[in-house]
């Protein structure tokens, strides 16, 4: 058995996700009220010059903080069944079914979020490692539960979750420098699409 890394926005999707699904999940008035707050940071970001993870760090707080948890999994249940299928690329869904026929191991590492993306992978077979929502009794923090699921981190996530070693070849997807750690676990690496070295 192989074991079958797959990082999802932007490999398995054709554009980040993220944003998306807080534009669906925060409510309009946080939406309005977010938007010319956050417009500099994302400015930064296309620049270069703020990174992803302290972007999402912000929306989250900005969007979650005091939300009731339930709220948040029911829009994340729509969302993966209204909106996902649209934003898939047919080569990753292709690759993952030729894993799934050859009895690999298929697990999904991302940065997204866990609202959204346990009901994608039930919906398709995946195992799961990603960024989780902290709650406290029954509404959402506005805080990540742990580190986000970037970098080293799921590189971390990984090795906690499967000794590499079991299995007979790692492959690995991934289309920015947040999946580097998880490529250079793998024996074959994929690199928006294409194999690498």
């Amino acid at each position: 058995m192989n074991l079958a890394l797959f990082d999802f926005d932007g490999t398995i999707t054709t554009r980040e996700t993220f944003g998306d699904f807080m534009r669906f999940a925060v409510t309009s008035r946080r939406c309005a009220l977010g938007a010319p707050l956050f417009a500099p940071m994302l400015a930064g970001y296309k620049l270069g010059m703020v990174s992803g993870s302290s972007i999402r760090a912000a929306v989250v707080a900005f969007g979650f903080r005091g939300i009731p948890a339930e709220h948040v999994h029911k829009a994340g249940e729509r969302f993966a069944s209204e909106c996902l299928p649209g934003v898939l690329r047919p080569e990753a869904m292709q690759r993952i079914a030729w894993h799934q026929r050859q009895g690999d191991r298929v697990v999904l590492v991302s940065g997204g979020l866990d609202a959204y993306l346990s009901p994608w992978c039930r919906q398709h077979g995946l195992e799961l490692i990603c960024s989780t929502l902290e709650t406290e009794g029954n509404r959402l923090t506005g805080r990540f539960h742990g580190a986000q699921c970037v970098g080293e981190e799921k590189a971390c996530r990984i090795r906690e979750r499967h000794r590499l070693d079991a299995f007979a070849q790692c492959y690995a997807y991934g289309d920015t420098h947040e999946d580097e750690a998880m490529l250079a676990m793998a024996q074959r690496k994929y690199y928006r699409w294409r194999e690498i070295a």
